[in-house]
């Protein structure tokens, strides 16, 4: 069955780096555009980036434009987000999908705060 794992999260001090991996198996990654989403508490899931399957094209969202980084490795079925120049707003859960499909891992928290 399609299992994601993300990891890399943690707690950074505003202005630092995190990089946050999501491992997939169960389908063939290399077919799919994957997408990383954050969640509040309260809050709806938002969009923060996009990538094609062949990792040709990009799209993120306004908040996260110029900081934030989405690529993979399909030959190792992995999704990265760099993430730079974080700020507190930037604090959430991170999930990684592929676009299109209603399969969601357990997430990791980031956590930007002094």
């Amino acid at each position: 069955q399609v299992q994601l794992v993300e990891s890399g999260g943690g707690l950074v001090h505003p202005g630092g780096s995190l990089t946050l991996s999501c491992a997939a198996s169960g389908f063939t990654f290399s077919r799919y555009a994957m997408s990383w989403h954050r969640q509040v508490p309260g809050k709806e899931r938002e969009l923060v980036a996009r990538i094609t399957s062949a990792g040709g094209t990009t799209n993120y969202a306004d908040s996260v434009k110029g900081r934030f980084t989405i690529s993979r490795d399909n030959a190792k079925n992995t999704l990265y987000l760099q993430m730079n120049s974080l700020k507190p707003e930037d604090t959430a859960v991170y999930y990684c999908k592929p676009v299109g499909y209603d399969y969601w891992g357990q997430g990791t928290q980031v956590t930007v705060s002094s």
